[in-house]
């Protein structure tokens, strides 16, 4: 690590209290406004629960999109991020918005199969909800991205492939994609992540699947590690002949690309409606 923690995004991002704050109240915003089907559950554990929204006019076999949130794996709520599902409606699909525990209550591989267990329970009732599971795609931001890209990859010490879902896209934004500094960040007290978790569960030393096509987006105004391993992620997958593509967006931080995320007008929000709208 450098003198200066470049994943301490709040050293970063000035408005970054007031862009938070931005998230909450543009999602009570789209709560009071749409049809929320709040804390489902997938699971036995307390926050193994998410929110479905519909859109307005739902068709039969609407498309499905899943979001995972960020906060370094050690906080955030599914409630504060439904603004993400505004481009979503948009394009006439069932947007899905997943929780999942917490660090250093629980560890690393139970986060990762908590999105595998979420996004696999939506696949399976996604008729119940008037949406159609062979049009599945999923976004993340943050730490977020780093758990989604475990939708179709496979940690380098997991013995066998383990069940997972059947996705056409992924939307990974300002992910977390080599974890070797994160123990020694400043997140050493409040996510205690291990050396050897970091190990077991970096994107950059698993087996990534074929089949999705993959948008690999950041922040052009991120710190150095966004924009290294985001071009080291797109280089492998490249590589490995997965469809991929590298997107950096102008005048955008680890904060204000979630903003443009959910603006159907938006640079990634754009991407992320027509996303959903093409399958």
């Amino acid at each position: 690590m450098t003198s200066q923690d470049l994943y301490r995004i709040r050293d970063f991002v000035p408005d970054f209290d007031a862009i938070a704050a931005e998230f909450t109240e543009r999602s009570r915003t789209l709560s009071e406004a749409a049809e929320v089907l709040a804390d489902i559950r997938y699971g036995v554990r307390d926050r193994e629960v998410l929110d479905v929204i519909l859109p307005a006019h739902l068709k039969a076999g609407a498309p499905l999109h899943v979001f995972v949130h960020g906060g370094y794996w050690r906080s955030g709520e599914k409630e504060n991020y439904r603004l993400v599902a505004a481009p979503v409606l948009a394009a006439g699909g069932v947007a899905a918005i997943v929780e999942y525990d917490l660090m250093p209550g629980q560890r690393l591989e139970m986060l990762v199969d908590q999105v595998r267990r979420s996004v696999l329970w939506l696949e399976k009732h996604a008729g119940d909800f008037g949406a159609d599971a062979r049009r599945l795609t999923v976004s993340g931001h943050s730490a977020g991205a780093h758990l989604a890209s475990f939708l179709a990859a496979i940690g380098p010490e997991e013995k066998a492939a383990p069940p997972l879902p059947s996705i056409s896209g992924l939307l990974l934004v300002s992910g977390i994609y080599d974890l070797s500094e994160i123990p020694g960040s400043f997140l050493r007290d409040e996510a205690r992540m291990t050396p050897s978790e970091a190990a077991a569960w970096s994107p950059l030393t698993s087996s990534q699947l074929p089949g999705p096509q993959r948008i690999i987006a950041f922040g052009a105004d991120e710190t150095r590690p966004f924009h290294k391993q985001a071009a080291a992620l797109s280089t492998q997958l490249h590589s490995e002949d997965s469809a991929s593509e590298l997107l950096s967006v102008p005048s955008l931080n680890h904060m204000s690309v979630v903003l443009d995320l959910a603006d159907p007008a938006g640079t990634l929000g754009g991407r992320l409606k027509n996303m959903v709208a093409s399958l």
